[in-house]
């Protein structure tokens, strides 16, 4: 016996009202008239199924009734051609000119990972094609910054003014000297 909260004269109610014809909301709505209950469509419908009322609404597989001849598969009907009613337009490609990179003019010491001391620059070079070792500058490092100061500047500043990058490399030169 399956557990159910519909009581029996709820039952009674769905199969009347179902075998005049009406519809599971309807049936739904009628029953909660009559017995002052607050059933929804898809409770009357789901109790509908397991009492077996009603028709059973699942799509069943159908075969075909013959085999589908070639020229029905191969050839195709003009219902299956559609057309835009706007036509996308065509995408008008501009030539880009590559990107110049921002560089700086200092000569890393190309250290690996390995090789770093604690004051060292950590401003990667390499590593752009498949293999390629990944060395990094090596130059004494800004206070407070991973990066010495070119590097700070390079990383940080979109445009990095002309005196201030001669002023930083020419004292890196001269503290590695």
């Amino acid at each position: 016996m399956e557990l159910s909260n519909w009581a029996p004269e709820h039952s009674d109610a769905l199969r009347e009202f179902i075998a005049k014809g009406m519809t599971f909301s309807e049936a739904a709505r009628a029953i909660n008239s009559r017995f002052n209950t607050s059933y929804s469509r898809s409770a009357a419908l789901g109790r509908a199924r397991r009492l077996g009322l009603g028709p059973d609404d699942r799509q069943q597989p159908s075969m075909p009734t013959k085999p589908a001849e070639l020229h029905e598969i191969a050839e195709p009907r003009p219902s299956d051609f559609r057309t835009l009613a706007l036509p996308w337009p065509t995408p008008v490609f501009k030539e880009i000119r590559p990107v110049k990179l921002r560089c700086v003019a200092i000569e890393p010491r190309h250290l690996s990972l390995i090789e770093l001391e604690r004051g060292d620059c950590r401003y990667p070079y390499g590593g752009d094609e498949e293999g390629e070792a990944i060395t990094f500058c090596g130059h004494p490092r800004r206070p407070g910054s991973s990066y010495c100061t070119p590097h700070f500047h390079l990383s940080r500043d979109p445009i990095v003014p002309a005196e201030r990058a001669v002023s930083t490399i020419s004292l890196l030169v001269v503290e590695v000297a």
